[in-house]
């Protein structure tokens, strides 16, 4: 054989060898996307390929093929039942949050000094949106002020920014229950981070927009000029007819008392709901102790007829448990229910998707429409995520029942892209069907914000998915993705930064008011922007720089590099979640070590 060896001799070491190895495991250890590969790696991003290690159905006895059927079966109910628990506990959890963060939410609109600064108003909807871990319920406290003239419409479109950015944190909360397996972590984490990546990117981009021009306010005021909209519409109700049996034994709440409490018209009571409606008490007389019971109120004129109030039935009512308590017991059971159901659907599709079986649904939801039309499947992808999240009105439920279904490999990220898009758009047609049940006196105000929400979706499918070349969200997400596929705690890091610790810092500089927010968060902002610009010049054109700016290697190396971050997080957080994986160590012994090189096969 031409490529054999005689006498069992290893040929010499060359340099040009060693380079060849060098450049393999330099790409192989640091992300990269698909472009980059050397010939013959694996691009991470390629979804798996799912065998059938099974018997075919041909191959199986009568007794096989009923034991298949049954099994199949079962799992299918296994599966919609956990999806089923899976969405209630998304609902408990939203509750949840909202016993814990009390009146704090309505009191937080209040302040309208702050609201003026538009950097405090984003901060303010992403906070509370993470707080109530619902944007219906940040959009309507946002509506009942509106209305109620305590904000104006100028005020409230950077706070409708910042609802739109803090519904990403429920998928990225998703994803971390698949934290367990390195490529279904990459995948699920960075389908997660593509959403929040596409909203922050849009955000910097409209918000000085709207500042400067009040392009959203003018733009939905033109169209609300220029239709004639009546009240009477109904937003569907789908997936809380269907869900609210289960969760509506456990708690309720009366979520009005949160918009009362930014309106000003708030009360010392629970949260907690302890009546659920009333009915017609016929008496023999007119009671003249009335009120001195807690049955109900007093009778509405001398007549005989009482309205009597009917109390709830869920396990919190009449509790003597303070808000704060029935919120952490909620929030420990919800999380609780909620990983348990991921980690059962995450198996169970498992399960389920393989084989044929996989091979049919990825080519059904990743299939593209013949040439010359092949542009179109993305925005038909839109169209559907818009449809589906219109029926289950409900974002979050829709983009963390994708999360789960990137992570397994059944939907990749170029195609779950469009659909997130499409999530964010149906999630403001709902809210303009809301919009026009509001009653007469609140429907010009309500409509103007749901279009506002509209609008920005729509300019942010302009901007960032329109033009392919402009599409930057996904290969964000794909080094993203890689890096904490890598160091898994920067998962955590980028959960705590970009939703809570960054929120709450620019918040407190700008209660400070605009002159300090101005001074201190100006010249990071110009920081980040001109190592972003350097870091792109030393990847695609270095000859433009100094010699010295051409890489990082004159940086100590803890501002260069996680390993020091990752050190010392490892020795913190000594498990295998936190630590980087076996292959890397092993590649990396093999990198540092000549001797081991020259001894392997090559």
């Amino acid at each position: 054989m031409p490529n054999s060896l005689t006498g069992g001799q290893v040929p010499p070491l060359t340099l040009d060898t060693v380079g060849l190895v060098d450049r393999s495991l330099g790409n192989a250890g640091t992300p990269s996307s698909a472009p980059g590969l050397e010939e013959g790696e694996m691009d991470p991003w390629a979804l798996p390929q799912l065998k059938d290690t099974g018997q075919s159905w041909k191959e199986l006895s009568v007794a096989g093929r009923v034991l298949r059927v049954v099994t199949g079966f079962l799992k299918a109910c296994g599966l919609l039942g956990n999806l089923y628990l899976f969405i209630c506990s998304l609902d408990i959890l939203s509750s949840a949050f909202q016993l814990l963060s009390g009146k704090m939410t309505g009191d937080i609109f209040k302040d309208n000094v702050v609201l003026s600064n538009p950097v405090a108003g984003l901060v303010i909807g992403v906070l509370v949106t993470v707080l109530v871990q619902s944007s219906s319920t940040s959009s309507s406290i946002v509506v009942s002020m509106v209305a109620s003239k305590l904000l104006t419409v100028q005020v409230c479109v950077p706070i409708i920014m910042g609802v739109n950015v803090g519904t990403s944190i429920t998928s990225t909360l998703v994803s971390m229950a698949q934290s367990g397996n390195r490529d279904e972590f990459r995948r699920a984490f960075g389908g997660s981070a593509v959403h929040g990546i596409f909203n922050w990117l849009t955000v910097l981009i409209l918000l000085p927009l709207e500042s400067a021009t009040a392009l959203l306010e003018r733009l939905s005021a033109l169209a609300l000029g220029a239709s004639s909209l009546r009240p009477g519409g109904q937003a569907p109700d789908i997936l809380k007819v269907l869900t609210k049996p289960l969760t509506q034994l456990i708690v309720q709440l009366d979520t009005d008392r949160i918009a009362s409490s930014a309106t000003g018209n708030a009360t010392n009571s629970s949260l907690i709901k302890r009546w659920c409606g009333t009915r017609e008490v016929m008496t023999s007389g007119n009671s003249s102790d009335c009120g001195s019971t807690g049955s109900g109120p007093c009778p509405e004129s001398n007549s005989s007829t009482v309205l009597e109030q009917l109390p709830c039935h869920h396990l919190f009512v009449g509790t003597a448990l303070t808000d704060l308590a029935a919120g952490f017991i909620l929030l420990a059971a919800s999380l609780l229910l909620l990983c348990t159901c991921l980690l059962l659907i995450v198996k169970l599709l498992n399960s389920v998707l393989h084989g044929r079986v996989a091979q049919a649904v990825r080519k059904v939801i990743n299939a593209d429409f013949p040439f010359p039309f092949g542009w179109l499947s993305g925005y038909l992808a839109v169209l559907v995520g818009a449809g589906l999240t219109f029926v289950l009105q409900s974002s979050s439920v829709f983009t963390a029942a994708i999360v789960p279904l990137m992570g397994v490999g059944v939907i990749s990220l170029e195609r779950a892209y469009p659909l997130f898009l499409g999530s964010n758009i149906g999630t403001t047609t709902t809210a303009l069907l809301a919009a026009l049940a509001s009653p007469a006196d609140m429907l010009l105000s309500a409509l103007q914000v749901a279009l506002i929400h509209f609008f920005f979706n729509v300019a942010g499918i302009l901007l960032w998915y329109v033009v392919p070349v402009l599409r930057l969200p996904i290969p964000l997400a794909k080094r993203f993705g890689d890096l904490t596929a890598k160091y898994r705690w920067v998962a955590v890091a980028y959960l705590l930064l970009s939703f809570l610790l960054l929120p709450l810092a620019a918040f407190g500089l700008s209660l400070a008011g605009s002159t300090v927010l101005a001074a201190v968060g100006g010249p990071l902002v110009g920081l980040g922007l001109l190592i972003t610009l350097i870091s792109v010049l030393q990847r695609h054109r270095p000859a433009w720089l100094p010699r010295r700016l051409r890489s990082w290697a004159w940086l100590p190396l803890w501002l260069r590099s996680l390993e020091p971050w990752d050190h010392l997080v490892s020795r913190c957080c000594p498990c295998r979640v936190c630590s980087p994986p076996r292959a890397a160590a092993k590649e990396a012994h093999c990198y540092e070590n000549p001797e081991v090189l020259a001894s392997q096969q090559l």
